[in-house]
Order: structure tokens, then C-alpha cells, then sequence
């Protein structure tokens, strides 16, 4: 029997944000929570029942938690496949290292979807400077991947002629990488799905309504839920992100990011085996959040219901608040003075430029309404957001 009932103990490899609120999710629920981060002062350390401080790469530490835990997930996919074999070896670990091995290398990503039919973007595996150089005169401008590590927007580098080759292949560290042809975007969403190992037949899976996003400066800063969009585009991104994650064998959640062209064509962008924070939103949004669903999932409980109650938007707080000379705390009630506005910071300890730190997230009749309201609050304490794009309302219209 798979199910593990409130009052046992969870394991949460990595501490950050996502295993802060899930650990949350899961102590409201009646569990016990063990998270294992390189960070002792960790943003989940604060929640946690027991911190163990190791590295992502330490088998030992990781026997160590799971020794003490009933199931082990994780909230960061940078963890070595090996720590979740070992991990796995005293307690089941959802999502599996056969998952994590394939989501974590990009190009190893990108090979399963292609070889799945998942649909994607004109791509190349690149190894060498001239490599990068052949994709640019193959594909025109591109942008170019570290397989491995790297998130917001880190660890890749827009290259537009093939003479700037060489200084991107050095400014990812010399290191094996994908090259994704640049493509002319209509708007950018994500899927999340969660699925566990019992249930009717094995595997019951549920899937949130989609999310729409915005990036700047290549990292999120607003996301609105239910996506306003057309349907036949929810539709079949509803059904890639159930087809990877059933392909997968996932048990836990998968967040499947998307790319809507301007000619109407959907393409994966890459997956997370784990929360996102494009639908932080479910907190405000939906029947049951992202974090209790993952409790749920990875405790093979009956999975909750995704529908929509109120549409929900969130605005992601950085760093940036909080740096400079003689910088005043930010002023939190600012934001709060429209009543449904919340604020969610994350607890961490160093504030700097582009790291996030909360989010605030609202509700309102519709998803542009809670967008606005949203992003307001987030004005009046100083996080400035682009408009949405012309081309993104019109889609929605």
C-alpha cells in the first residue's frame, strides 16, 4: 500500500521558496517535514521540523533524511540523480531519479520530447564554439542553453551573428549546451500537472488550468490564472503537459513550459519536475494549491480538485527592493491596502539585485482585473511591470 496518511514525515530535497510553502502545505495537513539544503539558514529551515545542511550531491546526507522520512520529493531539479537513488533506498521518491535524469540536461530534454513527438522549436546539441556558430548560419539568431544548471534567465546567451560565437561559448563556461532557433512569440504559458501512483486504475491525474506569463529581462514577473487565451490553445496544452507527464511516469508535479508563436504554434520550452513559480497564483486561484496538491500526489492521496474558483494574478518582488545605500525597508502596507492583495515573502536572508524574494498575488473578476490590481500593489512599493502586450490581449479578446 502506497499511501502515507498525516502524522508521517515528508522529505523535501532542497530548501528553498518552493519547499518553504510546500512544507507549509504539508504541516497544515498534519505532516511532519524534513528538508536537506546546502544553506542551514535556508528559506524552508524556518518551517521545517529538521534541516539537514549538505550538499545536492551527497549520497550519505541524503540516506541520512530519508531515514527518517516516509517519501522524499524534491522543489529543485539541480539534485544529483545518485542522492535520490540513495534517498530512495529507505524511502519511496516521487518524482524518481528516471524523471530528474531527464529534465535536468537540457539537451537530454529536448532528445526525449523529440523522440516522444512532443512538439519543439528548430534546436541543436552544441559542444564547441563553431558548433554555436553552424546553428546561427543554420537557423539565424538563436539562443544558447547550458545543458545543465542555470534558471531565470541565467546560463544562456542571445546570439545573433556567427562571429559571436566564440564570446558565447565562453560566457557559458565553455561548457555543452543547446542552441534553440529564436522564435517570434505571441505569448508564453506553462501546464502543470500533478499525478500520483494509485487512483482508479493507477496513475489518476489532474491538470491546473493553464497560466500566462511574463518575463522580463529573461525571469518572471507576472503570471495570471486562468490564462486568457483561446480555447483550442488551452486545449492542446492541456494535452502535451498530461502526455509528458503519463509518458514520464511522473508521480509528484511537472510544469511544462510553453511557447505560443505569432503563426500559432505551440512548442515546449523545458520542464520542473516540481512546484513553479507560475502558479504560485493556485494559492488564491483554485480549489487546492500547487503545494497541497503535491502533498497530496507524493503522499498518493486523492488528488485535489484544479478548478478555478476566482481568477488570480501574481507580481514576483526581487531583491532589488532591498539593496542600495541607506535603502528603507520596502513599504509592505503600502500594498496591502487594497483588501484582496497578499503579500508572500519567502524568508530569506540576503536580499540582492534579480533574487526573488515574495511575490504579492490578487484576485478580481477576471484575469486582466486581478493583473491590475496586482500590479498596482506592486507599484506602490516601488516593483515597476511592463504592460501586457498587445498581442496577448488580442489573443484573449
Amino acid at each position: 500500500m502506497s499511501v502515507i496518511l498525516p502524522g508521517a514525515t515528508i522529505g523535501i530535497l532542497g530548501g528553498g521558496q518552493l519547499g518553504r510553502m510546500t512544507a507549509l502545505a504539508a504541516r497544515s495537513m498534519g505532516y511532519r517535514v524534513h528538508v536537506l539544503d546546502p544553506d542551514a539558514e535556508c528559506a524552508a529551515a524556518a518551517v521545517a521540523d529538521r534541516c539537514v545542511t549538505a550538499p545536492f550531491d551527497d549520497t550519505d546526507a541524503a540516506r541520512d533524511l530519508a531515514r527518517q522520512c516516509d517519501v522524499i520529493t524534491l522543489e529543485i531539479e539541480q539534485i544529483a540523480t545518485a542522492v535520490i537513488d540513495a534517498a530512495g533506498t529507505h524511502a519511496p521518491a516521487r518524482p524518481g531519479a528516471h524523471v530528474v535524469g531527464v529534465v535536468q540536461d537540457r539537451a537530454r530534454q529536448k532528445q526525449w520530447l523529440e523522440r516522444h513527438g512532443f512538439p519543439l522549436g528548430a534546436y541543436r546539441a552544441v559542444n564547441s564554439a563553431s558548433d554555436i556558430a553552424d546553428a546561427v548560419r543554420a537557423f539565424g539568431e538563436c539562443f544558447v542553453k547550458s545543458c545543465r544548471g542555470g534558471y531565470d534567465g541565467r546560463s544562456q546567451v542571445l546570439v545573433k551573428e556567427a562571429d559571436a560565437a566564440g564570446d558565447a561559448w565562453r560566457a557559458l563556461g565553455e561548457r555543452p549546451a543547446v542552441a534553440e532557433r529564436a522564435l517570434s512569440l505571441a505569448a508564453e504559458l506553462s501546464v502543470m500537472v500533478a499525478r500520483r501512483p494509485g487512483g482508479a486504475g493507477g496513475g489518476e491525474t489532474r491538470v491546473f488550468p493553464i497560466a500566462l506569463n511574463h518575463h522580463e529581462r529573461q525571469v518572471l514577473s507576472w503570471s495570471v490564472l486562468p490564462a486568457p487565451l483561446p480555447r483550442p490553445v488551452l486545449q492542446q496544452a492541456t494535452q502535451i503537459g498530461r502526455g509528458i507527464a503519463e509518458q514520464l511516469a511522473l508521480e509528484g508535479l511537472l510544469a511544462v513550459e510553453l511557447f505560443l508563436t505569432a503563426s500559432g504554434d505551440l512548442f515546449v520550452n523545458e520542464l520542473a519536475p516540481r512546484p513553479h513559480n507560475s502558479f504560485h497564483s493556485t494559492e488564491r486561484a483554485c480549489v487546492t494549491s500547487q503545494f497541497e496538491q503535491l502533498t497530496r500526489a507524493v503522499c498518493d492521496l486523492p488528488l485535489g480538485d484544479t478548478s478555478v474558483v476566482r481568477p488570480a494574478a501574481i507580481v514576483n518582488v526581487f531583491g532589488d527592493l532591498w539593496t542600495g545605500d541607506a535603502k528603507p525597508p520596502p513599504p509592505f502596507d503600502a500594498a496591502l491596502t487594497d483588501p484582496v492583495v497578499r503579500l508572500h515573502l519567502y524568508g530569506k536572508k540576503g536580499a540582492r539585485a534579480g533574487r526573488k524574494m515574495g511575490h504579492i498575488s490578487a484576485i478580481g473578476g477576471s484575469a486582466w482585473d486581478a493583473l491590475a490590481i496586482a500590479r498596482a500593489a506592486a507599484k506602490r512599493i516601488g516593483v515597476s511591470t511592463e504592460d501586457v502586450p498587445a498581442q496577448v490581449r488580442e489573443l484573449g479578446a
